[in-house]
C-alpha cells in the first residue's frame, strides 16, 4: 500500500506525525503542497471525500488574514479557490492511505491505523 503524508514541511504537527511514522517503521511518502502544488483535481476528490469543513484549517493565521468578508461567504466553490491559492490553509497532515484519507495527527489514531 502506496503512503503519502500531505503538508508543509516547518509545520510542527507535520513533524510530529513525520517522527511518528519513521518510529514506527511505516514506509511513507512526504508531499509538501506548499512546494511541491496540489492538483485541484485531487484537492476536489479530498472534498467529496472528506468534506471541505474538514480540510479547511480556520485556526490557523492564514484563514485569520483573509478578508471578513471572505470568511463570511465561504463555501464549498470558494473554499476549494482559497485552498488552491493558500495551501497552507489546508488542515495537515493529510495521510492518504490509498483507500483513505485521514486529516490531522494522533498518535492513538496512528496506532490504531498501522496495527
Amino acid at each position: 500500500m502506496a503512503i503519502t503524508l500531505y503538508g508543509i514541511r516547518n509545520c510542527d504537527t507535520m513533524r510530529k506525525a513525520r517522527q511518528w511514522l519513521d518510529a514506527h517503521g511505516v514506509d511513507y511518502q512526504f508531499h509538501d503542497y506548499r512546494k511541491d502544488g496540489l492538483d485541484e483535481e485531487q484537492l476536489r476528490a479530498w472534498v467529496d471525500e472528506l468534506g471541505w469543513e474538514a480540510l479547511l484549517n480556520k485556526r490557523g493565521l492564514t484563514w485569520r488574514k483573509l478578508p471578513p468578508a471572505v470568511r463570511e461567504a465561504i463555501d464549498k466553490e470558494s473554499a476549494i479557490q482559497i485552498m488552491r491559492e493558500n495551501p497552507a490553509i489546508i488542515k495537515r497532515p493529510l495521510l492518504d492511505l490509498g483507500d483513505r484519507r485521514v486529516v490531522g495527527f494522533d498518535e492513538a489514531r496512528y496506532a490504531e491505523l498501522f496495527s
